[in-house]
């Protein structure tokens, strides 16, 4: 299926940010289905643009981990994380961001509980406003309030190494855990009020529930019995700094 047209989409070089938008949300509304090889003369037919600025697109989306690139092929979209693949990624997650929000917790001008009141209350906004999927607008939320908090918690080499695993984007592509965002954000307004309180230890708890909880909400995706995210894998151990 070619991906969702905008209106009045505009025709060369400043299509790219256009055509962006359409193509990721086609994919991560599963439009474009897993492992779709993609045909870019058609893609740019559908748009009503050239093919450059859809080839330059694809090389974004490759960058984001949702397309691939196969020679002979061409690009591809990236198939759906497995079980075991989503459980790694989860336990990447339950090393860095408990550690990350337990960081951030501090009594000083990097505490982030601002900004994150504010991205809560955006979101909320938006909530109430709109009787739509509101899904792409709940990945872009939960990646900007995750963000902030590793922002905020001092270590830039971690917070790339996070953001290289697009886990957002994958993570929403498996199954709407959590159509309306409401157990999201009564989720992430217990880890910003820890972290507003200074409370490193009730922050770190905070997050570390988050992220079994959200594990949880997505392998419902899976058939088959699951053991619990912290029943399995290597033990847990804390990141110390300096």
């Amino acid at each position: 299926m070619p991906p969702r047209q905008p209106s009045d989409l505009p025709r060369g070089k400043a299509a790219v940010p256009d055509v962006y938008t359409a193509m990721r949300a086609s994919i991560l509304d599963g439009e474009i289905a897993p492992g779709t090889r993609i045909n870019i003369d058609a893609v740019a037919r559908s748009l009503g643009v050239s093919q450059t600025p859809v080839r330059e697109v694809l090389q974004r989306l490759e960058g984001d981990n949702l397309v691939v690139y196969n020679p002979g092929r061409g690009y591809s979209t990236t198939p759906l994380l497995d079980l075991p693949e989503l459980r790694s990624l989860f336990e990447f997650r339950l090393l860095v961001e408990p550690w990350a929000a337990r960081a951030a917790a501090v009594d000083r001008l990097a505490n982030p509980a601002g900004t994150l009141e504010k991205e809560l209350a955006g979101f909320r906004d938006a909530m109430k406003r709109s009787s739509k999927d509101l899904r792409q607008d709940l990945v872009a939320h939960d990646t900007r309030f995750h963000d902030a908090i590793l922002a905020a918690s001092g270590n830039p080499v971690v917070r790339h190494a996070f953001a290289q695993t697009h886990c957002h984007l994958h993570t929403f592509r498996l199954y709407p855990a959590d159509v309306d965002g409401a157990i999201t954000v009564a989720e992430h307004t217990a880890v910003r009020e820890a972290i507003e309180a200074c409370d490193p230890e009730r922050a770190e708890a905070a997050m570390t529930t988050h992220i079994r909880n959200s594990f949880d909400r997505f392998a419902k995706a899976f058939d088959g019995e699951l053991a619990p995210l912290e029943d399995s894998g290597p033990p847990r151990r804390r990141i110390v700094t300096g």
